[in-house]
């Protein structure tokens, strides 16, 4: 029967056997065993004896055979889901903003952070190495700066931080699966997890956008897995089940435990039970006064799976769906409603009855038992999971195929170091700007070099049996070799000077000295230019003198000059030295001349000579007498000597005198030793003599 598949549910308490026939997209059932084991072979759903449940596992197969006239060589099974591990690790990576553009720098960082789960499971089981399997990661979100982002493609910022929630299913679980299968004779066909198994069967993909917890309860424990964002998100397990009831009637009325199970089965079917205890005395117990007698119990077992599902969660699912023998628990779904606050139509337990893909017969198991056993089956057809074998740098190794398996996979797995085959950033360099440092950093590593059986792959490419594959670490990044116009270039400035236009280069220091543009900035290099122009740069650059004030020393008193200092004007407004210069201003600077004596005097408000203006034989004669005497250094200066900034002048004044008629041959030529002993004087016409006092407009003459 080509099409008949055969799938083990192996539990606690008993092994189920089923045999499944697929026609299209439907199944149907064909024969089911179930045989409880004879010893205590399994502890919350571990194998601990090998051989004991090998045993029960070739008694299944071989009924089956029986009846069905077929031989089986292969099985399908699951993996207990309590085995699985999921941990949430984040990577972070520094980016000094050079934007992510390829793909596999995001694999890269998304497979950092696997192994950050890695090593948190690894603390967690106290462990020297990793002694689970990876089965699976998924991407819980990215951030480029502590910022959610749906991409680092080609953004930029100073830090990628990749979260992850990484599933792992210890490596011994799978080993004894194997090991059984093989003592009873069969081969493993396919692997599923059993939380995944009851999903498959009862919540599709479309419906696991929604938050919804499922609970398979089993004898020996209770298995939870959650959906939410179109995926199961969670997995987890509670040490307590069908079997903590049990145990509770037996005590209760004194019943051995095969009594008090067939008692809870007629309890929850019928309504109540007739039993005989240990001392032989009959009693009647209804329905309501068992749930009474074990309410201890049953509290216990729903506080436990409700804590379990709030800490997975973290808030309360949206629904809940029981499924398992343990589900049929009297009061249970009420009790897990009441306590997570939820209306209880939102606890349900579901039986086969709700697998859509089923078709029933009069061989279809009744109730929620048989959901599991059931969803192995469909969900190892539908995705199975295997092993393969590959080789990552010589090491060989064996990957648990929950997936298409991927080059990264394999690394994970093998143990190597993601973060060191990325090629390490190159050196960035500092330089101080304007007195303002710059970290300039090195360009980025290379990926690793990746070869699958000699030929270039990628950490995303798809693997298989037997494959060879050799990571080779990326070659490091380069210090920055950038030139000096690459990190700052001013424009020139461009302006008029007494209608000449100006054109001057911005000068860039480095180190002190000049650098063209060209230039190739190093490590510590210190960068300096002046971006702006004062008029007094330019006056100084240019050798134009300026004045703001010019000073002397009169008798030892300081004395400033306004008239002498220069004027500025730019764009027609007069302004001072430290005006800053613009393009296209139009700069008029006044031309400095030193001052003289007669500036100096004027300034003081001092006069330095008198004058007496008279006629002398009808010519006009200016008498001039001095009241004021300068020396510089003993030097005696004019009205028209030049004076320097800072000299030292001496000022003497004297008495004006009155001019008589004898000062007039001191300003024109006439030697009054060789005239006519007969000459006379004469002041306005009337005779007078050389020592007479004459006064400005006289008129004097000498005949």
């Amino acid at each position: 029967m080509p099409n008949t598949m055969f799938a083990l549910d192996i539990g606690t308490r008993s092994v189920t056997g089923i045999l499944l026939e697929m026609e299209e997209s439907t199944y149907q059932v064909l024969d089911y065993v179930e045989i409880e084991h004879t010893e205590r072979s399994m502890r919350d759903g571990q194998i601990h004896h090998v051989v004991a449940v090998a045993e029960v596992i070739k008694h299944v197969k071989q009924l089956l055979e029986e009846r069905n006239n077929l031989t089986l060589h292969k099985a399908c099974v699951a993996a207990a889901g309590r085995s699985l591990k999921t941990t949430k690790a984040k990577a972070t990576i520094t980016l000094n903003n050079q934007p992510i553009t390829e793909q596999e720098e995001i694999k890269h960082i998304e497979l950092l952070a696997v192994q950050e789960a890695q090593r948190n499971l690894i603390k967690e089981e106290k462990q020297d190495t990793l002694i689970h399997y990876c089965v699976g990661y998924s991407v819980l979100k990215y951030q480029l700066d502590n910022e959610d982002i749906g991409s680092f493609i080609d953004q930029q910022g100073e830090t990628a931080t990749v979260q992850i929630i990484a599933t792992f299913l210890p490596k011994i679980v799978v080993e004894s699966l194997l090991a059984a299968l093989q003592r009873a004779e069969l081969e493993m066909e396919a692997l599923t997890l059993e939380p995944i198994a009851a999903i498959q069967v009862l919540i599709p993909k479309s419906m696991r956008r929604l938050n919804v917890a499922l609970v398979d309860i089993g004898a020996g424990t209770s298995d939870i897995a959650l959906t939410d964002q179109g995926t199961v998100i969670a997995y987890g397990m509670v040490p307590v089940a069908g079997d903590e009831i049990t145990e509770a009637i037996s005590d209760q009325y004194l019943l051995d435990f095969p009594k008090a199970e067939q008692m809870k089965r007629q309890i929850v079917n019928e309504g109540e039970a007739q039993i005989e205890d240990i001392l032989g005395f009959e009693t009647v117990v209804t329905y309501n006064q068992c749930v009474e007698d074990i309410r201890t119990s049953i509290n216990r077992l729903s506080d436990q799976i409700t804590d379990e599902i709030l800490r997975l969660n973290e808030k309360v699912p949206r629904a809940i769906m029981l499924v398992g023998g343990g589900s049929l628990t009297p009061e249970l779904s009420k009790n897990i409603a009441a306590k997570l606050d939820l209306p209880e139509n939102r606890v349900a337990i579901r039986s086969i009855e709700a697998i859509a893909d089923l078709r029933k017969n009069d061989q279809t198991p009744q109730g929620p038992a048989f959901v599991t056993p059931i969803g192995i089956a469909i969900a190892a057809s539908q995705n199975p999971v295997h092993y393969v074998t590959v080789t990552v740098n010589k090491k060989r190794i064996r990957m648990f195929e929950m997936k298409k398996l991927t080059v990264g996979d394999c690394i994970i797995q093998s143990g190597i170091d993601t973060n060191k085959l990325y090629g390490k950033p190159g050196a960035g360099i500092v330089i101080n700007v304007n007195g303002r440092d710059m970290t300039i950093p090195g360009s980025v590593g290379q990926p690793p070099l990746i070869y699958v059986n000699s030929e270039s792959a990628s950490l995303d490419d798809f693997i298989k049996n037997g494959d060879i594959i050799e990571v080779q670490t990326g070659a490091s990044g380069d210090s920055p070799c950038l030139r000096l116009n690459e990190i700052v270039d001013p424009p020139n400035l461009n302006f008029y000077y007494e209608s000449e236009l100006i054109t001057l280069p911005t000068k860039i220091f480095v180190n002190g000295t000049i650098r063209n543009r060209d230039y190739i900035i190093q490590d510590q290099d210190n960068i300096e230019w002046k971006d702006k122009l004062t008029v007094q740069d330019f006056s100084e650059l240019k050798s134009i003198p300026t004045k703001d004030v010019f000073y002397v020393y009169v008798n030892n008193r300081e004395y400033t000059i306004p008239e002498a200092s220069t004027t500025i004007h730019i764009n027609g407004l007069e302004v001072s030295k430290e005006n800053i210069i613009s393009n296209k201003d139009k700069l008029e600077i006044s031309s400095f001349i030193s001052p003289t004596v007669s500036d100096l005097l004027r300034h003081l408000d001092t006069e330095m000579e008198q004058t007496c203006k008279i006629m002398f034989n009808d010519s006009s004669v200016v008498l001039r007498q001095p009241l004021a005497l300068i020396y510089r250094n003993n030097e005696q200066l004019s009205m028209d000597s030049l004076l320097y900034e800072g000299d030292q002048i001496q000022l003497m004044e004297d008495v004006p005198k009155p001019f008589i008629f004898q000062d007039v041959f001191r300003f024109i030529s006439l030697d009054i030793y060789n005239l006519d002993p007969g000459f006379k004087l004469y002041r306005n016409d009337r005779p007078t003599s050389f020592d007479e006092i004459i006064q400005p407009g006289d008129r004097l003459e000498i005949k």
